[in-house]
């Protein structure tokens, strides 16, 4: 089992920042891939960003260049660091583990309960 608790989120003006943190317990955390969704009322969870055990990472085409995902397994954390934050990037934010990097929600077992950010405009 793995356990995944998520943080940092809130409410930000657009323009902003916001760095999001998930943190893990459970078994290895450095063999996982993780993954970063996200869920907007009334939406479908929608894949943001992964990265596999050895660092390789993989965004959504619409958030390239805004968002970046990355880990620490010294601390068992994956983050995701989001920028220019727009309206639209209003959502609950999710991190995942799977032992495969792939950006189908249905491909990760393990999910966190979820952090809201809200964006103001």
């Amino acid at each position: 089992q793995v356990q995944l608790v998520e943080s940092g989120g809130g409410l930000v003006q657009a323009g902003g920042s916001l760095k999001l943190s998930c943190a893990a317990s459970g078994r290895t955390f450095s063999s996982f891939a993780m993954g970063w969704f996200r869920q907007a009322p009334g939406k479908e969870r929608e894949f943001v960003a992964h990265m596999t055990w050895h660092g390789t990472t993989y965004y959504a085409d619409s958030l390239k260049g805004r968002f970046t995902i990355s880990r620490d397994n010294s601390k068992n954390t994956v983050y995701l660091q989001m920028g220019s934050l727009k309206p639209e990037d209003t959502a609950v934010y999710y991190c995942a583990a799977s032992n495969l990097a792939t950006p189908r929600p249905y491909d990760y077992r393990y999910w966190g309960q979820g952090t809201q950010v809200t964006v103001s405009s």
